[in-house]
């Protein structure tokens, strides 16, 4: 049995990225699952590119009532046990921002995560989000679920998780409340699978497009793959695609064998 490979992107705009050679990508690097983030389309705005991709069962949770806005999709070689858009919560579910696919041996949650950045509102919002998520996987962990999350988590854990931390402490993204978050969900039994294998510093996910900071490697580290603890021995590699490009994004992976 060959080793598992699983992406995780924020595309930001699946129509965007189809332009600008996804389904070619895709078909070169021809990963097992990949969960997209920030598809920004409605469920009868399906782009009928995707029908030229061959071999993959293919799955959206869209934004209801908010065009533009949001959206995850998932699409896996593997036809997934069952697949679910949201955990039960109205407030949170109808933005689109998950989608629960269980599989064999594992539960994979593909999460875009809330941006804090615009409003006090969003904040509170975002770390609302961030209590209920967290209670709910604690819920499935406490039955020894296998679980894999992946996805923008919007924030940058610790200080080498971007590139000028000092003058983003009081910026939404790296807030103390925002990073305790994560401190907690690894606490109840998750792992950072990209540190497990890397700590050097200047690892980034995304980059601002308006300051060309990619060119720069000014970056934050905000997507993440996280695997319950009981996992680990399945781990084989985590990995940042930097060079892949078509978005403010780039991919991250894991390997399972």
């Amino acid at each position: 049995m060959r080793d598992l490979r699983i992406l995780s992107w924020n595309v930001n705009g699946l129509r965007a990225v189809l332009r600008k050679g996804f389904i070619e990508w895709l078909k070169s690097d021809n990963p097992d699952i990949i969960c997209i983030q920030e598809t920004k389309i409605s469920d009868r705005q399906v782009p009928r590119e995707l029908s030229r991709i061959r071999g993959y069962y293919i799955y959206f949770s869209s934004s209801q009532g908010k065009k533009g806005y949001s959206g995850v999709g998932l699409f896996s070689k593997r036809e997934p046990i069952s697949i679910e858009n949201g955990i039960g919560i109205e407030k949170f579910d109808k933005e689109g921002r998950i989608q629960v696919a269980r599989f064999e041996d594992f539960l994979l949650f593909n999460v875009y995560f809330p941006n804090g950045k615009a409003s006090m509102e969003r904040l509170r919002y975002k770390l609302e989000f961030y209590d209920c998520f967290l209670n709910y996987v604690k819920k499935l962990l406490e039955k020894n679920e296998y679980i894999i999350i992946c996805g923008d988590v919007n924030t940058a854990h610790k200080e080498i998780d971007l590139a000028r931390p000092k003058e983003n402490e009081k910026v939404s993204g790296f807030l103390p409340e925002e990073r305790a978050w994560i401190d907690r969900l690894i606490e109840s039994g998750f792992l950072d699978t990209f540190r497990v294998f890397n700590r050097s510093p200047g690892q980034y996910t995304w980059w601002d497009m308006k300051t060309k900071a990619r060119e720069r490697n000014v970056g934050w580290r905000i997507d993440y793959f996280f695997i319950s603890k009981n996992m680990l021995d399945r781990l084989k590699t985590a990995f940042i695609l930097k060079e892949v490009q078509g978005s403010d994004h780039c991919p991250i992976g894991i390997e399972l064998t």
